[in-house]
C-alpha cells in the first residue's frame, strides 16, 4: 500500500516514527512521512530519504508567530483583571496562558496540518502521529480518499503544556481528538492501560499496542559488562569503574530531575556519580546545580547525542533513573522510551512506582529488572539507587544480564514492529477485498 504519515516535528530525533516507517517500508509498503523543517522559521520545503522511506518537510505557516505574540497582550490583561478582582497578586502559570496556547494551536499546529495535508500525495492509509498530526491525516483522507490510522504516543490531552491548561482548554482538545479519531479504522498506542482508556474514550474498536522498544541491531556489541566498560559515558567522565546513575531524555518539568538531584545529597549515594544526558528547558538549572560544591563534582550534564549513539552511552551506567512525578494522568500511564533503551543496554532501572512500569520492571517472568520507588521522596529514590549499585558484583552482573535477556526475548522492536506490520497486512487485505 501507499502510506503517508504525519508528525509535527522534524523527524531528527523521533525514533518511534523512524522505526515504524522503516518496518512498514521493509514489509513492502511505500511510505512517505510529512514532517516540519529542521529550522521552524524556514519557508523552504525539504524532501529527502531515510533508508527506504521518504521524508517531506512542510514549512510552518508564514507569520504564525505574530498572531501568537499579539494574543499574549489580551491574555496578560485578562490575567491582571482576574487577579485584581480576586484580591490576589498577579501570578504567572508554569505553562502558557490559555489564550496563548489556543492561538498557537490554531495558527501553528492546525495551520501546519492544513499545509501538510494539502502537500500529501495520494495514499491508501493516512497515519496521524499524536493529536498534533491527526488533523492532517483526516484532511488528506477527506480530500484524496483512503483510510485513517491514529497513532497516539501518549495521553496527549494530559501531557506536557496541555496538562497545565484549564479544564475548558483540555476539553476542547479532547473533543477535537474524539471527533477526528472517529474517522480512524485503528488506534495504535504505547501500552495496554493507555489502549484501554483511549479506546473507550475515543470509541475505536480495533487497537494495537506497540511499545517504544529499540531494535536488536541498535544494541551495543558484546555482553553488558564489556559494553559498560567501553561506553563513551565513562570516557566522558574520565574513565574509571565507579558507579554511575544516569538520566537520559528531555530536561523538562515532571520528569523528577530536581528530585533526583536532591536525592544525591543523601549519604547512601556518596561515591555515586549522577549524569544527565539530553536537552530541554531545565538544562540551565541542572548545570547550576551540578556546579554546587556540595556535590563534589559528582553531578554532570551532557548534551543529547544522536539516536544511533544513544545506547552505547546508556550502557556505561549502572542504573537508569526515571522518577517522573505523578503530576498528570499521562505521567502515571507512561512507559517511556528510556525504559526499554535501558533494558536493551543491559542497565537496570529505578522507576516511579506506576502500574505499567511496575508490571515491566518488577513482575517479569525472569525476575525484577531494577526497582520502583515513591518519586516524590528523595530519600526513597536514593535508597533504591543505593540498593542496586551497592549490591555484590555477582548480583549486579546477573541483573545486567537479566535486563539484556528481557530485551532480547520480549522488549524489542522485532517483536513490537511485527504487530504494526500485521495491522497493515490486515488493512491491505481489507482494501483488496473492498
Amino acid at each position: 500500500m501507499k502510506i503517508v504519515m504525519f508528525v509535527h516535528n522534524d523527524m531528527t530525533m523521533d525514533v518511534r516514527v523512524q522505526r515504524e516507517a522503516t518496518s512498514l517500508a521493509a514489509a513492502g509498503h511505500q511510505v512517505t512521512v510529512m514532517a516540519r523543517p529542521r529550522d521552524v522559521r524556514s519557508q523552504i520545503g525539504e524532501t529527502d530519504t531515510h533508508g527506504a522511506y521518504a521524508i517531506v518537510r512542510v514549512p510552518m505557516p508564514g507569520g504564525w508567530r505574530r498572531p501568537w505574540s499579539v494574543a499574549q497582550l489580551p491574555g496578560r490583561v485578562i490575567n491582571a483583571v482576574v487577579c485584581r478582582l480576586q484580591g490576589r497578586q498577579r501570578t504567572r502559570s508554569t505553562g502558557p496562558r490559555p489564550i496563548d496556547f489556543m492561538v498557537k494551536w490554531r495558527f501553528a499546529v492546525l495551520g501546519w496540518n492544513a499545509r501538510a495535508a494539502a502537500a500529501a500525495p495520494y495514499a491508501d492509509v493516512y497515519h496521524g502521529h499524536d493529536l498534533s498530526g491527526l488533523p492532517a491525516a483526516v484532511r488528506a483522507a477527506d480530500r484524496n480518499g483512503g483510510r485513517v490510522v491514529y497513532d497516539s504516543h501518549e495521553f496527549f490531552v494530559e501531557s506536557g503544556n496541555t496538562a497545565l491548561q484549564p479544564t475548558w482548554v483540555r476539553q476542547r482538545l479532547a473533543n477535537l481528538e474524539r471527533r477526528l479519531a472517529g474517522r480512524s479504522v485503528a488506534l495504535i498506542t504505547v501500552n495496554e492501560t493507555l489502549s484501554a482508556i483511549l479506546g473507550e474514550r475515543l470509541g475505536v474498536v480495533r487497537r494495537v499496542v506497540v511499545y517504544n522498544t529499540p531494535a536488536s541491531l541498535e544494541v551495543p556489541a558484546g555482553d553488558p559488562t564489556s559494553a559498560r566498560a567501553n561506553s563513551p559515558l565513562r570516557a566522558a567522565l574520565g574513565g574509571g569503574d565507579g558507579p554511575i546513575a544516569l538520566y537520559h531524555g528531555g530536561f523538562m518539568a515532571n520528569r523528577g530531575l530536581l528530585t533526583l538531584v536532591q536525592a544525591f545529597r543523601a549519604p547512601v549515594v556518596d561515591g555515586v556519580h549522577l549524569a544527565f544526558l539530553g536537552a530541554g528547558p531545565l538544562a540551565g538549572e541542572l548545570r547550576r546545580l551540578a556546579a554546587d560544591p556540595a556535590f563534589g563534582g559528582r553531578v554532570h550534564v551532557f548534551d543529547a547525542v544522536p539516536p544511533s549513539e544513544l545506547l552505547a552511552w546508556v550502557a556505561g551506567a549502572d542504573v537508569e533513573c526515571m522518577v517522573n512525578a505523578p503530576a498528570s494522568e499521562n505521567e502515571r500511564l507512561s512507559t517511556p522510551n528510556k525504559l526499554f533503551e535501558s533494558l536493551a543496554a543491559g542497565v537496570p532501572v529505578v522507576s516511579s512506582d506506576f502500574p505499567e512500569r511496575r508490571r515491566i520492571v518488577m513482575d517479569g517472568a525472569t525476575g525484577p529488572l531494577g526497582a520502583v520507588c515513591d518519586p516524590a521522596d528523595p530519600a526513597a529514590v536514593a535508597a533504591a539507587i543505593a540498593a542496586l549499585v551497592n549490591a555484590p558484583a555477582a548480583e549486579r552482573n546477573a541483573l545486567r544480564a537479566r535486563c539484556a535477556e528481557a530485551a532480547r526475548t520480549s522488549w524489542n522492536w522485532e517483536h513490537e514492529g511485527a504487530k504494526l506490520v500485521a495491522l497493515y497486512a490486515d488493512l491491505a487485505a481489507e482494501g483488496a477485498a473492498r
